[in-house]
């Protein structure tokens, strides 16, 4: 997650708090109208500081082989697709489809950490896969040697 709103949303909310334990524990004033107890503010520290660590972590990796494909959205989860379960698969360019993991109805279940352009996989039950890429041509590429009667369109 490389997005500079969102990191400048969560250095909003650090500097909020950096600010709120200054003021209330080693300046002894009261931070707000109705403050939380400076135990409660420095174990709320520790939730805060796992939220950025959460979000520093998430990352989206993809790795192709003659087996199939496999998918690590760390630390989230981890999904394996084989090629004799695909269908089709394609190179898109999409609209705005929400960074994480989600359900779209026309895109089937989206893993997408960045931009727009993704690898749309059709399996053969009819479920759909969108998985975000940063290369779509290198994807795009490898994809067209295992699954041959794919239309890669970059």
């Amino acid at each position: 997650m490389t997005q500079w709103w969102l990191w400048l949303l969560l250095a909003g909310v650090v500097g909020i708090w950096v600010w709120g334990i200054t003021q209330q524990v080693i300046l002894g004033q009261p931070f707000g109208n109705h403050p939380m107890s400076n135990t409660g503010l420095l174990v709320s520290s520790v939730f805060l500081a796992a939220i950025v660590a959460f979000f520093y972590s998430l990352t989206l990796r993809t790795n192709v082989n003659a087996q199939g494909i496999q998918l690590r959205y760390t630390p989230l989860t981890s999904t394996q697709l084989t090629w004799a379960d695909i269908q089709k698969a394609e190179i898109i360019r999409y609209g705005f489809v929400g960074y994480g993991i989600r359900a779209s109805p026309t895109y089937g279940t989206v893993y997408n950490a960045k931009g727009k352009t993704g690898l749309l996989l059709h399996k053969k039950s009819g479920e759909k896969f969108l998985l975000g890429t940063q290369h779509p041509e290198q994807l795009a590429q490898v994809v067209s040697q295992f699954v041959p009667t794919s239309s890669i369109a970059g």
